[in-house]
C-alpha cells in the first residue's frame, strides 16, 4: 500500500495541507496490518458463529414495538384537534418512524438479518419508510460507501455532493450558502438522501445511463406518492372521518335524549314541543358538526403531526449520521494511498474514518446502533445488537496497536460537526487535530461487557 499523506500545497486543484496529523496507518509496519486484519477477521466469524434465537428474538420485538407505537400514534392522532392528544400523537409516531429507519430498516437492509432466512426480514425482501428506494441504497451506501469510505473523489457521502466537509476538498462559492442548505437538509432528510442516490455528478459528466436515471426517478416518485399519500392524504382523511362519525354520533345521540326528554314534559306537564317545530333534529346535528369543524379541523392537525413526525425523524438521523462521519476526529483519504489496499488496511480506514457516539441502552437502539458507528464500519453485515458486546475488543485492539478509537458525548459530536460546516463554507480551512492510541476504558457504557479473546491472536 502506498504511503502517502496529504502533505503539500496543491495538486491537480485540490488543495493540501502542510503539518497536519500523520495517518496512524501509516505508522503500521505490513506485519502489523496483517495481523489486524486476521483478528478483526477472527472477531467478525467468532460472532457469526454465535448468532441464534436471542438475535432473532430480539429483532422481531423490535419490529412489533415499532408497529405498536406506529398505531398508537395514529389513533392518538384521531383527536389531534387537542393539543395534548396532538403532542403525544406526532411523538409517539415520530418515535415509531425513528425505530423504523434507524434500528430496523437501515440494519435490515444492510443484511445484517439475512442469515435467519426469514422470507420478510431480510435486506431484499424489506422495504423501509423513506423517500429512497431500497435497491438504490443499497447501492449507494452498503455498496459505494461502505467500500470507498472516507477516500476523497470516490465516498460520495463525504459531504454528500453539496458541501465541503473536509479542507481537501476545493472551495467553490456555492459552499457559501451550505450552513443554510445544511438547515434544510436536516429537516428534509429522508429526500436529501433520495435525489443524492442518483449521482448528479455522474448525470452532469454525462455518464449516467439515460435508462438507469430514468428507472432510479421512477422508482423515488413511487416512493413519494406513497409517502405523501400515506402521511399527508389517507392518515388525515381517516382522522376527519373518524372524528367526524364520533361527533355525528355524540350530537345525535344528545338530540336524541333531548327529544326525550321533551316529549316526556309534553305528555306530563303539556310542555309543547316548539323546538322540534321550527327545526328537525338532522338539521340541528349537521349545523353543530360544521360549527366545530368535526372534519377539516382533525384533518389538518393530523397533517401537521404527520409533518412534525417526519421532521423529527429526518432531524435525528441527521444528527446520528453526520455525528458517526464528520467530527474533527475521522481521517480522510486520498485514492493514491488506497490503491492494492489489504483487508487489513481497509479495517485500519473503516476505524479512523467513522465516529461513535457514547450513550446509553436506549440512546443506542433509537440511533439504530449508530452510536457504534466504528464497529458498524468494520463489520456493516453484523447485527447491530452485536457492536456494544464487541466494543471492548475492538478499543483493546486500537489500545495494541496504537491506534485511535473515535467516540465523545452527543453534544461534541454535533457541535464539531456544525463547527466544521460553518467554517468550510468559506475559502481555506485546516485539518483540526486527532486523537492519538486510545487509552481509555475498555468499557465504556452499560451493557458492554468483554468479549472471550480471538483464538490464536491476542
Amino acid at each position: 500500500m502506498a504511503n502517502a499523506t496529504h502533505n503539500g500545497h496543491q495538486t491537480n486543484g485540490r488543495v493540501t495541507i502542510d503539518e497536519e496529523p500523520e495517518n496512524p496507518l501509516h505508522r503500521l509496519t505490513p506485519e502489523q496490518i496483517e495481523a489486524i486484519g486476521r483478528e478483526f477477521d477472527e472477531l467478525h466469524e467468532q460472532v457469526k458463529e454465535s448468532l441464534g434465537d436471542r438475535d432473532a428474538r430480539y429483532i422481531r420485538s423490535i419490529i412489533a414495538l415499532q408497529r405498536r407505537l406506529a398505531l398508537l400514534g395514529r389513533l392518538e392522532l384521531i383527536a389531534s384537534r387537542w393539543r395534548v392528544p396532538w403532542v403525544l400523537g406526532a411523538s409517539t409516531l415520530g418515535m415509531a418512524k425513528i425505530l423504523e429507519n434507524m434500528e430496523i430498516g437501515h440494519n435490515v437492509l444492510h443484511g445484517q438479518w439475512d442469515w435467519m432466512n426469514d422470507p420478510v426480514i431480510n435486506s431484499r425482501a424489506w422495504d423501509w419508510d423513506t423517500a429512497s428506494t431500497a435497491e438504490a441504497w443499497r447501492h449507494s451506501h452498503n455498496f459505494i460507501h461502505h467500500t470507498f469510505t472516507n477516500i476523497i473523489g470516490k465516498d460520495r457521502d463525504l459531504g454528500y455532493e453539496i458541501m465541503r466537509i473536509d479542507p481537501h476538498q476545493k472551495w467553490h462559492p456555492v459552499y457559501l450558502l451550505q450552513p443554510i442548505y445544511n438547515v434544510m437538509l436536516a429537516m428534509l432528510f429522508e429526500w436529501g438522501v433520495a435525489v443524492h442516490d442518483l449521482n448528479f455528478e455522474a448525470i452532469r459528466r454525462g455518464e449516467k445511463d439515460p435508462m438507469l436515471l430514468r428507472k432510479e426517478l421512477k422508482g423515488i416518485a413511487g416512493k413519494a406518492r406513497t409517502q405523501i399519500q400515506k402521511d399527508y392524504i389517507a392518515w388525515p382523511l381517516i382522522s376527519g372521518i373518524v372524528m367526524t362519525l364520533a361527533e355525528l354520533a355524540y350530537f345525535a345521540g344528545r338530540a336524541e335524549l333531548e327529544r326525550r326528554r321533551e316529549s316526556r314534559l309534553s305528555v306530563n306537564y303539556g310542555v309543547k314541543k316548539l323546538r322540534y317545530h321550527r327545526e328537525k333534529p338532522s338539521g340541528n346535528v349537521i349545523r353543530q358538526l360544521v360549527e366545530r369543524r368535526s372534519f377539516r379541523e382533525p384533518f389538518k392537525r393530523t397533517l401537521t403531526a404527520d409533518v412534525a413526525a417526519n421532521l423529527i425523524r429526518n432531524v435525528w438521523s441527521y444528527a446520528i449520521i453526520f455525528c458517526g462521519h464528520f467530527p474533527d476526529q475521522t481521517y480522510t483519504f486520498t485514492q493514491e494511498e488506497t490503491e492494492d489496499e489489504s483487508r487489513g488496511a481497509w479495517y485500519v480506514r473503516q476505524l479512523t474514518g467513522a465516529a461513535n457516539i457514547d450513550g446509553g441502552p436506549l440512546f443506542h437502539v433509537i440511533s439504530g446502533n449508530l452510536g457504534y458507528q466504528v464497529e458498524h464500519h468494520l463489520y456493516p453485515d453484523m447485527p447491530s445488537t452485536r457492536y456494544g458486546e464487541i466494543a471492548p475488543k475492538v478499543r483493546e485492539i486500537c489500545q495494541r496497536y496504537g491506534l485511535p478509537y473515535n467516540s465523545g458525548p452527543f453534544h461534541r459530536q454535533l457541535g464539531m460537526v456544525q463547527r466544521t460546516i460553518i467554517r468550510l463554507a468559506f475559502p481555506g480551512g485546516k485539518v483540526r487535530p486527532k486523537p492519538g492510541a486510545y487509552e481509555g476504558p475498555l468499557i465504556r457504557g452499560k451493557g458492554e461487557r468483554p468479549v472471550p479473546e480471538v483464538a490464536g491472536v491476542g
